[in-house]
């Protein structure tokens, strides 16, 4: 299976990349001078052999003897001087220049043949590869150290970098309706991603009144047309109806009662994002959850069910009535909706709520798109929208918190609000 690699911040990946860089370069400038090094050395030492080799064969050619070098060289003619032994590493001939080194020598050699005998000239370059193995340690320190200094100057260089980019995506985190961005950056890069943001927040702003003034308006207008259909059913439910034109009223009158919360629902959403809730407004959710007990119990008793209303725990904090009410709410509403027999649970438990069901459950095809707008499970009954699941999930992600679904191994479903991380 492939798994997905985690993307590096951003500063890491500035930083990595600037220590990258400068490892390359100074490792390109090492090998530069570490090659340079070598040929000169190769050169200046060659040239020395040649003109060692020369006085040489000048000296033996002209008086008949080998002479006595100084300087650190040595001389071997097999032939001429075979009480002098030859190393066994020049015992094979090798025409030119060359460079002898082994774990136990390390030697320039230069040999050429005068007069019909081999004459081997060779210089111990131990010192001067110690020398020059100093010199390495030295370029390989010199490598570290601009790393090291690659790092510190990186950080210091990253955070003035992207301090800017922090503050700013602090900024549009904490941005509500607030002092625009703009005016606290310069004319640069940053200063017009501001400005973008900015302009964003206010198009958003501008569509989200427009669509709360909708909601309240459509609202506002639904409520006479509904109370009309409502008060209509009553009365014609009073009168001597046939059975079927009975039933056919009180299933008008259940749409629309349907219709008439739904409508409140949206009336009571388009108030909370115009109204902040002040300190100390809020509510626990034990006050909110009898309150709703005492709206529903009647109702699902009344359905021949049985309700269990269970505290496990106590859940810290106080939250906004309205929001609360209306998750609550509709996810009663929703179990009563979908449970012919058995009971509904409402559990009270450490960083929230779930509300249980003995109904049909919740098949897996239908659990990934079970709160989109006008999903009704298969075992739907009545007339519902299907919009209710739909608005607790908005609320809830309105709010900050999270809201799962889950079908129960023993049948039914169960709908699990995390009110607290």
């Amino acid at each position: 299976m492939r798994s997905e690699r985690m993307p590096q911040p951003l500063a890491r990946r500035i930083l990595l990349s600037f220590i990258l860089l400068t490892a390359l370069v100074a490792g390109i400038n090492a090998w530069a001078i570490i090659t340079v090094l070598h040929e000169v050395e190769e050169d200046l030492v060659g040239e020395e052999l040649r003109q060692d080799m020369a006085a040489v064969e000048n000296v033996f050619l002209t008086e008949g003897r080998i002479p006595d070098l100084t300087g650190g060289s040595a001389l071997y003619a097999p032939t001429l001087q075979p009480q002098k032994p030859l190393p066994r590493e020049l015992e094979t001939p090798h025409p030119g220049y060359q460079e002898v080194v082994t774990e136990r020598v390390a030697w320039h050699v230069l040999e050429e043949e005068i007069d019909g005998h081999r004459f081997i000239l060779v210089r111990n370059q131990d010192a001067f590869e110690a020398r020059e193995k100093l010199f390495y340690n030295v370029v390989a320190g010199g490598v570290l150290l601009a790393i090291a200094l690659a790092y510190l100057i990186g950080r210091l260089t990253v955070r003035r970098v992207i301090d800017p980019v922090i503050r700013l995506a602090a900024a549009v985190r904490a941005q509500g309706a607030a002092r625009p961005l703009a005016t606290a950056y310069g004319d640069d890069e940053l200063g017009q991603l501001a400005q973008a943001f900015d302009q964003a927040f206010s198009e958003l702003q501008a569509a989200l009144e427009r669509e709360r003034l909708f909601t309240s308006d459509v609202s506002h207008e639904l409520r006479t047309p509904l109370m009309i259909v409502s008060t209509s059913c009553e009365l014609l439910a009073r009168g001597a109806l046939p059975d079927n034109s009975q039933r056919q009223v009180a299933r008008i009158a259940k749409a629309g009662a349907d219709m008439q919360a739904l409508v409140e629902t949206f009336l009571q959403l388009a108030r909370v994002q115009t109204a902040r809730l002040a300190e100390g407004d809020g509510v626990s959710l034990e006050q909110i959850a009898a309150e709703q007990v005492a709206v529903w119990q009647p109702q699902i008793e009344a359905r021949g069910l049985s309700f269990v209303y269970r505290q496990e725990a106590t859940v810290p904090g106080r939250w906004h009535p309205t929001l609360l009410r209306v998750v609550l709410g509709n996810l009663l509403r929703n179990a009563l909706h979908y449970t012919e027999q058995g009971e509904i649970r409402l559990c009270l438990e450490a960083g929230g709520f779930r509300v249980e069901d003995t109904g049909p459950g919740i098949a897996p095809e239908e659990l990934g798109r079970i709160f989109e707008p006008f999903q009704r499970g298969r075992h739907a009954r009545g007339e519902g929208l299907g919009l209710g699941l739909s608005l607790v999930r908005r609320v809830c992600a309105q709010a900050g918190w999270s809201v799962t679904a889950e079908a129960l191994a023993a049948g039914g479903s169960c709908f699990t609000v995390r009110l607290l991380a």
